[in-house]
């Protein structure tokens, strides 16, 4: 059965840091054409614009890399909340701290993102709820025994 429109965006969107990766790609906006406004709002111009803008487009680059390749998200969480905290020295006090503010929580957002598991081991229903039985608990592995005087891992000789 073919799954309409609205359900296979919501898929989409619940299988990747979708949130992380949106405030990214918006602080990267932000502090990306901030330089780029009128002398009266940018408080930076010429040469020391130039951090900013490729800050902004690194940042967006990080967003969309946290969407479309979800493993590389922990990187690029990571890096997304280094470039926005140097913006704020850089960049306009990082966008006016709109982009800094929007970047470090997007970073963060997409380095704690998980997959989401579709079935837990002991359903998705009436978890939790003292519906069902604890599972027997697992015995204890027992140590290895000691090594004996004469036996060497590495196998040299006495």
């Amino acid at each position: 059965m073919l799954l309409s429109r609205r359900q296979r965006w919501r898929r989409w969107r619940r299988s990747r840091p979708f949130w992380g990766g949106l405030f990214a790609i918006v602080a990267g906006t932000w502090i990306c054409v901030l330089p780029l406004a009128p002398l009266k709002i940018m408080l930076q111009q010429g040469v020391a614009g130039i951090p900013s803008v490729l800050m902004g487009i690194v940042m967006v680059v990080l967003g969309l890399t946290a969407w479309f390749s979800p493993p590389q998200r922990a990187l690029a969480g990571v890096l997304t909340t280094l470039i926005a905290t140097a913006a704020l020295v850089l960049s306009n006090l990082g966008g006016f701290l709109i982009g800094t503010l929007l970047g470090i929580l997007g970073g963060g957002l997409m380095f704690a993102w998980q997959p989401y598991a579709a079935q837990r081991a002991g359903g998705a229903t009436g978890a939790g709820t003292g519906a069902e039985p604890d599972p027997a608990p697992v015995p204890a592995r027992s140590a290895p025994p000691p090594p004996t005087p004469h036996s060497d891992p590495q196998g040299a000789q006495p």
